[in-house]
């Protein structure tokens, strides 16, 4: 079983699915995941450094995310570029690191999860939630970007609402990383129990 675990920039998903590896259950990160396809030497890092030219690699031949991040946040058009080209190997990526999995389920955190077809990976859809005001709040923190892209960020993402409305278990998250980890428990039993 296949647990999609969403939520918006800032909202914690990165202390629950932590809190989900504590308990010996393995985590599939999309981020993670789309890192892997974009490293030095990959077909698609090539595909980009063709498009973009150059200088979109650092001086160590690695993606300049700020940069790539720049243009696709400015741009549509090399926004859609850009998905149609990473999806496809990100999603054969996660596909290869869910059926590696060992343990009695597995979670699938993609901020995306929603947006995109990794929800049809999943058999339920787990979403941690927190006022937009504590997403930007955190963001800022722990980014150092403006708060403008921020909430050019927020923007792009499934609205709260939509997201709190397609997930089939919520965990709020506005509390002590200790009321995080108890309600990570409880539902790690549910979750065992199906």
């Amino acid at each position: 079983m296949i647990i999609g675990l969403t939520g918006g920039i800032g909202s914690g998903k990165t202390a629950v699915s932590d809190s989900f590896e504590s308990l010996g259950i393995d985590v599939v990160d999309a981020d993670l995941a789309s890192r892997v396809v974009v490293q030095k030497g990959k077909p698609c890092l090539l595909k980009i450094a063709q498009h973009f030219g150059e200088d979109i690699l650092t001086k160590e031949a690695e993606l300049d995310r700020a940069k790539l991040r720049e243009i696709i946040f400015k741009s549509e058009e090399e926004k859609n570029w850009l998905e149609s080209l990473l999806h496809p190997a990100i999603a054969n990526q996660i596909q290869d690191e869910l059926n590696a999995s060992k343990s009695p389920y597995t979670i699938l955190v993609s901020p995306l999860l929603l947006e995109t077809n990794q929800k049809d990976f999943c058999s339920k859809v787990l979403a941690v939630d927190v006022p937009v005001e504590t997403q930007v709040e955190r963001t800022l923190k722990r980014d150092g970007v403006s708060k403008e892209q921020v909430q050019a960020i927020i923007n792009s993402q499934i609205s709260r609402n939509d997201r709190l409305n397609l997930a089939d278990e919520v965990i709020v998250n506005d509390g002590t990383l200790e009321d995080l980890e108890i309600a990570v428990k409880i539902l790690h039993e549910k979750f065992l129990s199906l």
